[in-house]
């Protein structure tokens, strides 16, 4: 073989490489995914730090056109990003704390409101039961009573403060350092690639996750955010929420969004819940999820693609299964980190020579 990669005429070809075999790629599947699960006390905080970092790149490239130390430009937005938290938290934090209150009562009253909408249901059904005890079933018979034991820690809750602290304190120093020196450590590791083509492919590949990642959590923040302020401003003027609790659901709503499908499904299952505690007539009941819905189907059909485009389109089946792994996995965070990971996921493969067509399987 010559400096070129081509065989010199007459010669043989090279015999193909040795492949594995399926069973050690499924074993080297299994030992990551439990990896990965393992160590998610370890994984979660840095890839969540990335996440945030890059969410703030952008803002922060802003500042340091103005003349601002990239240290003070990236402290700046980091605790504009904090106060804004602690500002929402602030305003949740009494309406929050009425419904959890409320939540055993409001339950009991809601047993009968359902209980009169699955009446033609239960009837049917205890007619089904009649209809086969008068055929020769067993009209004795009594299931039979699972008696359960309360196994919970109560030193649980003692430990579980302070570690929820712990990893938040960690999140916001990872994303300060992230931001401050991350750049200088990609340059610094770029630089120990041997090959230049190399090097440029990787700074490419950097450039574009970087650049698309931020664009589209942005982006998605925003109709997010108009979303929950929707869905307030609509439970507060036109079914007569208090505002602090309208911008509770808003905010839920906000949050909720953020995990394509699951998310949504979950919001409209809460506010039929909260409707049917909150109110007594079946339609006044059903208006909040009917709202939110409303909203939804706007914001999915319209608002979204026009904001995003058809660049950073995602397989909707594709996209099920990486919420199902990745809630799986790491639960709530996983869930939000799913959709970014899979547009990482996306870029990549687009990049590199022979995977087009993974990258064009995610679409």
């Amino acid at each position: 073989m010559n400096s070129t990669g081509e065989l010199p005429p007459g010669a043989d070809p090279l015999p193909p490489r040795p492949r594995g075999p399926f069973s050690l790629l499924v074993l080297a599947v299994l030992a990551v995914g439990y990896t990965l699960w393992a160590a998610q006390d370890l994984i979660l905080p840095i890839l969540l730090a990335m996440f945030l970092a890059l969410v703030g790149n952008p803002l922060l490239r802003l500042l340091q056109r103005l003349r601002l130390p990239r240290f003070l430009a990236a402290l700046s937005v980091l605790c504009g990003g904090l106060a804004l938290a602690i500002l929402l938290a602030a305003q949740l934090v009494q309406p929050a704390a009425d419904w959890v209150h409320e939540a055993p009562r409001a339950l009991r009253t809601l047993a009968p409101k359902l209980q009169k909408l699955t009446k033609p249901m239960q009837d049917a059904n205890q007619a089904a039961e009649n209809i086969a005890r008068a055929a020769g079933g067993d009209a004795g018979a009594h299931p039979a009573q699972v008696v359960r034991a309360d196994t919970r820690d109560p030193y649980r809750s003692l430990t579980a403060t302070p570690r929820a602290l712990a990893a938040v304190l960690a999140v916001v120093l990872l994303t300060l350092f992230f931001m401050v020196y991350g750049e200088d450590l990609q340059r610094r590791a770029i630089a120990l690639l041997p090959d230049r083509q190399k090097k440029k492919l990787t700074v490419e590949i950097l450039h574009a996750i970087e650049t698309e990642i931020s664009r589209y959590v942005l982006a998605i923040s925003a109709v997010n955010a108009a979303l929950g302020l929707a869905l307030a401003g609509g439970l507060w003027l036109l079914l007569g929420l208090p505002p602090g609790d309208a911008l509770l659901w808003g905010t839920m709503a906000m949050l909720l969004n953020f995990a394509p499908y699951v998310g949504p499904l979950i919001g409209i299952v809460v506010l039929l819940l909260m409707g049917f505690s909150s109110y007594d007539a079946p339609l006044q009941a059903l208006a909040p999820a009917g709202l939110y819905l409303l909203l939804h189907g706007i914001e999915g059909q319209v608002v979204t693609p026009i904001v995003l485009g058809r660049r950073m389109a995602l397989s909707p089946l594709v996209l099920i299964l990486a919420l199902m792994l990745f809630g799986w996995l790491w639960g709530i965070v996983g869930l939000l980190l799913a959709v970014p990971m899979l547009v990482c996921a996306k870029i990549v493969l687009a990049r590199l020579d022979g995977m087009e067509g993974w990258a064009r399987l995610l679409e």
